[in-house]
C-alpha cells in the first residue's frame, strides 16, 4: 500500500505511514513521525516533534506544533488550534515547550483550541468551537468556553448526561473504570 502524498505538498519527513494521504499545500516538517492509513487534508501544517498515530484523520486548516502526541483512530475536525506555549512571546529565548497528549480514538470538533500541557482521555469527545483548558477523563464529553464536563460517550459513540442516562433512548448506564457500560448487560 503506498502513500497518496499531492504534489503540491512539503512532505520534509522521511517517517510517514503506509497508506497515508497528504492533500495539496501542507507543509510536514522533517522530524514529524506519521502513522499507517492517515488522512491528512489540504492547509494542514505539522512541526517537528510530533506524533501521530495510525487512522487518524486531520482535516483542514489544522497546524500541529511541536511537543503534540496524537493516538490511534483520531478525529481531528477542521481548523482546531493546538497550543505549545502558555505564554507566548515574540522571539522569547526562555520558551518552554509543554507537551500535549490525545489519546487513542478522540473526536475534536471544528474551530475548537486545545491548551498546551494537557490530557486528553481515550475516546473523549470535544465539542465543535470549544476551549479545552484542563485534562480530561477518559470516555467523556466536553464543550463550551471554556469547555465543560458535560456527559459521556460510550464505546458505540452514544452519547450519555452527566447522570449516565441515554439521550435518545433513556436507558441508564454505570460506569467500569471510566467505561460506560449498559445497565442491564
Amino acid at each position: 500500500m503506498e502513500n497518496n502524498i499531492h504534489i503540491l505538498a512539503d512532505v520534509q519527513s522521511k517517517t510517514i505511514g503506509k497508506g497515508t494521504s497528504v492533500w495539496q499545500y501542507s507543509v510536514i516538517l522533517p522530524g514529524a513521525i506519521i502513522g499507517n492509513s492517515c488522512n491528512i487534508n489540504c492547509h494542514v501544517f505539522i512541526e517537528n516533534d510530533v506524533l501521530i498515530g495510525d487512522d487518524v484523520t486531520i482535516k483542514s486548516g489544522v497546524q500541529i506544533w511541536d511537543g503534540v502526541s496524537i493516538g490511534n483512530k483520531v478525529m481531528i475536525g477542521p481548523n482546531v488550534t493546538f497550543t505549545n506555549d502558555r505564554i507566548p512571546v515574540s522571539k522569547n529565548k526562555e520558551y518552554k515547550n509543554e507537551k500535549t497528549v490525545i489519546n487513542d480514538s478522540v473526536s475534536i470538533g471544528a474551530n475548537s483550541t486545545i491548551l498546551c500541557g494537557i490530557e486528553i482521555g481515550a475516546k473523549t469527545l470535544i465539542g465543535a468551537g470549544s476551549v479545552l483548558t484542563k485534562n480530561t477523563l477518559p470516555y467523556t464529553v466536553w464543550y463550551g468556553n471554556p469547555a465543560e464536563h458535560r456527559g459521556y460517550i460510550t464505546e458505540e459513540s452514544c452519547l450519555l448526561t452527566l447522570e449516565l442516562i441515554d439521550k435518545q433512548t433513556g436507558e441508564e448506564y454505570y460506569l467500569v473504570g471510566f467505561k460506560p457500560v449498559r445497565k442491564n448487560d
